[in-house]
């Protein structure tokens, strides 16, 4: 009997652990197209949330407003892209740990008020392309504005890495 309650103990201990060193991130995709349909972020993780991002000034001498200040939309993804990389690295954290995006496009006037959802994705896959790795949820949804003027672009993300991840 105490054998067995010796040995049911050990397996259950043993059980345990492996469970929680097997807890990672997980990113899961349905498609060839750059996003992953969800991520599962286990419990202990270490995560950061980067405040939604403009851009800066492409050309700080042009007009407030103007399209040659801030840039289009992919100037500005790139700019707003870069920015966050910053800020995560200043974290102690990368791009490859996003796991959750949220982008704001407004409606470019030169394309009839459309958002230009190609431009977003040139800058997007300099960072997140298949051969990058960690691909994160994603929204993107157009809004009527911004709070910059000429803003085209607003991102927000959400990292997480293993808690057991080496901190430096």
């Amino acid at each position: 009997m105490r054998l067995t309650l010796h040995l049911a103990v050990a397996l259950i201990l043993g059980l345990a652990s492996a469970a929680g060193s097997a807890h990672s991130i997980v990113r899961r995709a349905g498609s060839d197209f750059p996003i992953a349909t969800s991520v599962s972020v286990p419990a202990g993780a270490d995560i950061v949330f980067v405040s939604g991002t403009l851009a800066d000034a492409a050309d700080p001498s042009a007009p407030p407003g103007s399209r040659e200040r801030i840039g289009d939309t992919a100037a500005q993804a790139s700019s707003i892209l870069g920015k966050i990389a910053a800020e995560l690295e200043a974290a102690g954290f990368a791009m490859s740990d996003v796991v959750k995006m949220n982008v704001f496009l407004v409606g470019d006037p030169n394309k009839g008020g459309a958002m230009d959802f190609a431009g977003l994705m040139s800058a997007y896959l300099k960072y997140f392309g298949k051969e990058a790795g960690g691909l994160p949820a994603r929204t993107t949804v157009q809004v009527a504005g911004l709070p910059m003027p000429g803003a085209l672009v607003e991102i927000e993300v959400i990292a997480a890495r293993a808690a057991d991840h080496a901190h430096e």
